[in-house]
């Protein structure tokens, strides 16, 4: 069993903050009920590459969920989907700040229908402040946290972090904080209203640079692979790529110039002999490094640094990184079955436990693939769904057919 069974989501949000949170939360055994536009639906479903009109990016985040196509600006529509909430224990929407008011559909307007709701509102600035009512992404979020100047090299442009981790920082803490509101509402018997935002979850997980920051008003700047505190904990030039090293202690300082690079002479060397002198000279020690680990592959230094006990690794390209015997033997790669893409290949959940199944429950829904059943799950007759199929209100999808685009 797995122990979120029985606890159902409606999930009114788009693109991959609140799509991540509710595709965790479904492989963690919640019923999530995918609330999309008809016609349109999710945004992200036009993102390419698509299969047989599919699109593979959209199946990532949005697998193990149902799909009810619903048109929440009618009457009609409203009607239906308050009739929903009576049976859910989450509304999540990542919408502007201000829209769910206009649509009827805010939290305090849906607790009259269901006094314990938890509900998740996700955006980029939060629901209060003064850039509350900007539009924001991922992007706009990783410049305002300072990530884009803390991100690549020395006197570069700005970058942006290689994923799209404001907005995956965002889905992250919705999880756990709907985590903890389900456990409080579980003791109390109480809702509560979540407020997330990209630009807080992403500045929350800058513990080290906050603590450099408040403790002496240091401004963390883009390192290139380099580590702000200590060194050699980098990524050096081999001759076929990089390899990373951490000997970011004196003991693995010492086993990598005595056993891996074969300099003890270093350990009384005034520029290496301590951490502090290492910083000081952190430009020499690359160099100098970098002139014995060019000399041979990367998979000659990771058997020595292995054989040394010193961490190090391979600079891998994410193709190389999926093909990974490690990360193939972790089975990190899963297969599931989609009704129009075919087989397809998808991430799966990371965690292993000892007991609770924590799996991919099916692939993602075609556009109002679920539309018939949920709505019947909701108490509305059949008379009712085919008058809201027949006006446009409700979409349902009843074939599984495409092209290639």
């Amino acid at each position: 069993m797995k122990p979120l069974e029985g606890f159902r989501v409606l999930d009114l949000t788009r693109y991959l903050s609140g799509p991540y949170c509710t595709m965790v939360l479904a492989e963690l055994g919640a019923d999530v009920i995918k609330v999309e536009a008809p016609t349109t639906g999710d945004d992200s479903r036009r993102l390419g590459p698509k299969v047989n009109g599919e699109s593979y990016p959209f199946a990532m985040p949005n697998r193990s969920k149902r799909s009810i196509a619903l048109d929440l600006k009618g009457r009609s529509g409203h009607a239906a989907f308050l009739r929903m909430v009576e049976e859910a224990d989450l509304v999540i929407e990542n919408f502007r700040p201000g829209v769910v008011d206009r649509l009827g559909i805010s939290y305090g307007d849906l607790t009259k229908v269901r006094p314990d709701l938890l509900y998740c509102s996700i955006s980029g600035w939060g629901q209060s402040g003064p850039y509350r009512d900007r539009p924001g992404f991922d992007i706009m979020a990783q410049g305002a946290s300072g990530f884009m100047r803390m991100t690549g090299h020395p006197d570069g442009r700005p970058a942006k972090v290689g994923i799209a981790v404001n907005d995956i920082a965002a889905g992250a803490t919705a999880i756990y904080s709907i985590m903890a509101a389900e456990l409080s509402r579980r003791s109390t018997g109480k809702g509560d209203y979540i407020d997330v935002s990209l630009l807080e979850s992403g500045l929350a997980w800058t513990v080290w640079e906050s603590g450099a920051y408040f403790g002496s008003g240091e401004v963390p700047t883009a390192t290139g692979t380099r580590h702000r505190r200590s060194t050699p904990y980098q990524a050096y030039a081999t001759n076929d790529g990089y390899v990373t090293i951490g000997a970011n202690n004196e003991r693995l300082w010492k086993r990598l110039v005595s056993d891996v690079l074969e300099r003890p002479e270093w350990l009384e060397d005034d520029r290496f002999a301590t951490l502090s002198a290492r910083m000081e000279h952190i430009d020499e020690l690359q160099d100098a490094i970098e002139a014995i680990t060019t000399t041979a592959g990367t998979r000659h230094w990771m058997d020595l640094l292995d054989q040394a006990g010193v961490p190090g690794g391979p600079v891998l390209t994410y193709d190389e990184a999926l093909a990974d015997p490690h990360v193939r033997a972790r089975g990190l790669i899963a297969e599931v079955e989609h009704p129009v893409i075919g087989p397809m290949r998808t991430i799966a959940p990371p965690t292993k436990f000892g007991e609770i199944d924590f799996s991919i429950v099916s692939a993602a829904p075609l556009l109002g693939q679920h539309s018939r059943e949920v709505l019947a799950e909701s108490g509305l007759s059949e008379e009712e769904i085919q008058d809201l199929l027949e006006n446009g209100t409700v979409h349902e999808h009843t074939t599984a057919t495409g092209s290639n685009s």
